[in-house]
């Protein structure tokens, strides 16, 4: 049996927009991945929960603008716990300006507004193959 993609989903912080990132987690969970909801998390607990589940990859969500700020975080953080193979995404509401900066610190795949689940679910499945990012 093939194993399923494992991903975290958290929301960045206090943000208390939760419908972009339950309605991705609910979609990617009936493309056959395994979901770990995190609900509101700080950088230090998601990459905590991240290495504990065992997880390919982290997919954040914020909508407050704290994205360049929290997510690099994240991704510094996966690094100094040895973790840095698990793949960071990045969801919600994001600056065109704000897309380079997110990829220069190691988020692999941003999707904005309008995103479809298609294509979110066809980048996690190709990141966690290892033939993106």
């Amino acid at each position: 049996m093939e194993k399923k993609i494992r991903i975290l989903i958290a929301r960045l912080g206090m943000d208390a927009h939760w419908r972009g990132s339950i309605v991705v987690a609910k979609a990617l969970r009936d493309a056959g991945m395994e979901i770990i909801y995190g609900g509101n998390q700080n950088p230090e607990n998601i990459v905590r929960m991240a290495v504990q589940e065992d997880v390919d990859i982290i997919g954040l969500s914020s909508l407050s603008g704290n994205h360049l700020e929290l997510a690099p975080k994240v991704v510094k953080l996966l690094k100094k716990e040895k973790a840095g193979d698990i793949k960071v995404i990045f969801g919600g509401t994001v600056a065109p300006d704000d897309v380079p900066k997110l990829k220069k610190a190691g988020i692999v795949e941003v999707f904005g507004p309008g995103s479809s689940l298609k294509k979110i679910i066809a980048s996690v499945t190709q990141i966690a193959a290892g033939s993106a990012g």
